[in-house]
Parts: structure tokens; C-alpha cells; sequence
């Protein structure tokens, strides 16, 4: 595989959007997944090498949340035991399912998300002052942290939007603190992932880590932008992205 300018440019260039889409939002994959097959990659090839970047960019804002205390520790483990779970299975279906079934599923995924912006928005963007549960109150967060975790393992593009319906729309997190939590959920199983095409030797690591270098700029600098952000704004901005995420999965080959 050449490296020429171009590609070089093209994989900092959407690394650096995607982290910022993937991290105020989700669907940044839809950035970078074309970006990888015009050099080449198979489906299933770059769908693996794009975990690079996304792993490296969640620690960028696993950290940046932390150090601004918008990460509540006590919430890690229990929001993670699930999301893993599922993680680990959709990481194997993704490495022997076959790659038609990856646009149907992008695409289901974000036309919900879609719709539940629309019809009901509070869903997704608590009122401000609510408290939000623990996954031991609510059984049916369990449940939709690992549906989550099976999504992210299988295909990255747009795993964001199915955490934040799972921790904003079962335990009321307002977008910051979900944000937040969602990196750490998608840290989780995408590591778990890793490891699986790791096995398989799915991943082109020179590819991978130039994108990682770009998103990880990119998740830097939205973390910052989402804690100064009114939170009225983020709303709009994740609308936003689940409708570009939609025409993205329908106009895709």
C-alpha cells in the first residue's frame, strides 16, 4: 500500500473530524470508514484498521473527562460489564458475519436514532436537574448497554448514538456526563474487538495509526467544546449527526 500525500491528508484530515463527531456525538466512522477503502481496504479490512483510531481517540477522551470531573467512577464498571458482553460477541459476528449485512444494520441503526430525535428529544436529552438511575434500578439499561456493545463490536460507525439512547434515554445522564460514559463503553469493547481482529490479522497498523493520530486531536479538542458547550447546543449537534449518519448509510454502496 502507498502513502502519498493525499491519503496521509485524508486519514489525519477525517480522523480529526470523526474525533470530534464520534465524541459530541457518534457516526464519525462514517468518515472514516470510506476514507480507509479508497486506499484499498476491503469492508471488513478497514472496518478492523478503523478500530485503531477509535481506540486511541476514546482514550484521549476517557482522560480529557476525567481530568474535568465529568466522569463519575462509580458509574464506570456497571455501565461497562454489559456493553463488554456485547462487545465480545458482536466482535466475532463482525469477523465472520458477511459484510452485506453491515450497511442494513448501519442503516437501521441511525434511521432509529433519527426518529427518536424527532419524536421524542427528551429521550435522548434529559430536562436539566434530573437524577439520573443506576443500572441496578433499571433492568432494561442492562439490556440496551449490551444490545450497544453487540452493535460496537460488530460495525464502529454509529455506535455512539445507540450508547447515548442506552445511557441518556434508561438512566437520564445528561449529554455531558453520557458523553462521557460513552467513551469509556466504546474504550471497553472496542479494546475487546482489537483483540479479536488482532487474532485474525484484519488490521493495516500504519494506516490505522496515522487516522488514530487525527482523531485523537479531534477528541482533545471536543471534550473541551462539550463541557463548555450550552447544552441546547449538543442537542442540535447530535440531530445533526443522526440525520447526516442516515444519508451517509443510505447513499453508501
Amino acid at each position: 500500500m502507498e502513502y502519498s500525500l493525499f491519503t496521509v491528508s485524508l486519514l489525519i484530515g477525517t480522523g480529526f473530524l470523526a474525533g470530534i463527531i464520534n465524541t459530541l456525538a457518534g457516526g464519525g466512522s462514517n468518515l472514516t470508514l470510506p476514507a480507509l477503502m479508497v486506499m484499498g481496504m476491503p469492508a471488513d479490512i478497514a472496518n478492523a484498521t478503523n478500530r485503531v483510531g477509535v481506540f486511541l481517540q476514546n482514550v484521549a477522551a476517557t482522560f480529557g473527562f476525567r481530568k474535568a470531573k465529568k466522569l463519575d467512577n462509580a458509574d464506570i464498571l456497571p455501565v461497562m460489564i454489559p456493553s463488554l458482553l456485547g462487545g465480545v460477541v458482536g466482535a466475532f459476528a463482525a469477523s465472520y458475519a458477511p459484510e452485506a449485512w453491515l450497511k442494513p444494520l448501519l442503516l437501521s441503526a441511525m434511521i432509529g436514532m433519527t426518529l427518536i430525535m424527532i419524536v421524542r428529544p427528551t429521550m435522548i436529552a434529559p430536562p436539566e436537574g434530573t437524577v439520573p438511575f443506576k443500572v441496578s434500578e433499571k433492568p432494561s439499561a442492562w439490556i440496551a448497554l449490551f444490545i450497544a456493545g453487540v452493535y460496537g463490536g460488530f460495525v464502529q460507525a454509529g455506535v455512539g448514538f445507540i450508547l447515548i439512547a442506552a445511557l441518556a434515554g434508561t438512566l437520564r445522564y445528561d449529554l455531558v456526563r453520557t458523553n462521557a460514559l460513552k467513551m469509556v463503553c466504546t474504550l471497553g469493547f472496542t479494546a475487546l474487538a482489537l483483540g479479536v481482529f488482532i487474532w485474525n490479522d484484519q488490521i493495516l497498523w500504519i494506516p490505522g495509526l496515522i487516522l488514530a493520530s487525527g482523531t485523537m486531536l479531534g477528541s482533545f479538542l471536543a471534550v473541551k467544546m462539550a463541557i463548555k458547550a450550552n447544552p441546547s447546543h449538543l442537542k442540535w449537534f447530535l440531530f445533526i449527526m443522526t440525520v447526516c449518519g442516515s444519508a451517509a448509510a443510505l447513499l453508501s454502496d
